[in-house]
């Protein structure tokens, strides 16, 4: 294991949460490095729309791939998100995120979610941990059931089942995007694994999650999806005559700036 393996793994202190902003080009990550965060992570819907694809149906392996190698060069921890490792082979999962830890990436977030809304069997998904941790001891490998996104009969029962899994293949973390707030600290004491939840605006912050033993809470898709959104309310706001030029984004010589000073 690396000192940079090592460093990520300490950021996952629970009760101390560890705030992953989730970037999704070259611009935004190295917008977040600069604001000091020492770990950022990549959204895979951020990464799909931005390239025209969709989202968690295994489409931008490419993409992904890429963008890992341009985002290689900045001062950050990077963990990727990697659907379901773009492949129902554990074998070839585990090949795909060896190149991605041979471009310097700590980690990398592997989901149990298909494109038919079913889960994808625990055992496969647990030979995939087990490849990958295999094929790349030291990353964090963080993962994630989308056992409540995805509606499934009991999700508590059915999270408990694939923590147990996915402990015992070798994962890292277990991150339960959807998880009702009350279900939480169940999920800290039995999962066996640091505990990485999404944030949801409105719901507990970091410091109440750092209560409940939480030990990283993730942005997710919400900061590319701000930004889409500040950009349609600034055009609407300029085709209605009502453009006060509030919030003030960032200026042209500082996006110039981050390019240069984080160049690939």
């Amino acid at each position: 294991m690396t000192d940079r393996h090592a460093a990520f793994r300490a950021l996952h202190r629970p009760g101390r949460p560890l705030l992953l902003p989730n970037a999704w080009d070259h611009a935004s990550a190295a917008a977040l490095a600069a604001r000091g965060h020492a770990a950022i992570g990549t959204t895979s819907l951020g990464v799909a729309a931005a390239a025209g694809r969709p989202d968690g149906a295994g489409a931008t392996r490419a993409e992904t791939l890429d963008l890992a190698r341009r985002l290689r060069h900045l001062p950050v921890l990077l963990t990727v998100d990697v659907e379901d490792g773009f492949d129902e082979e554990p074998a070839a999962v585990a090949r795909y995120v060896g190149e991605l830890a041979a471009l310097g990436v700590v980690g990398v977030n592997l989901e149990d979610g298909r494109p038919d809304g079913t889960l994808t069997p625990a055992p496969l998904v647990a030979a995939k941990i087990a490849a990958v941790r295999a094929a790349a001891p030291g990353l964090f490998v963080n993962a994630r059931t989308d056992a409540w996104w995805l509606d499934v009969p009991a999700p508590l029962a059915e999270a408990r089942r694939r923590a147990a899994a996915y402990r015992a293949a070798g994962a890292d973390g277990f991150f339960v995007p959807g998880a009702p707030d009350d279900t939480i600290g169940t999920l800290v004491a039995e999962a066996g694994l640091p505990l990485n939840v999404l944030h949801r605006p409105g719901g507990p912050d970091l410091d109440r999650l750092g209560r409940l033993g939480v030990a990283r809470v993730s942005t997710g898709s919400l900061l590319f999806r701000a930004a889409l959104g500040a950009a349609l309310r600034r055009v609407d706001a300029v085709a209605a005559g009502a453009d006060t030029g509030e919030p003030i984004p960032p200026g042209y010589a500082e996006v110039q700036q981050l390019s240069r000073r984080f160049a690939t």
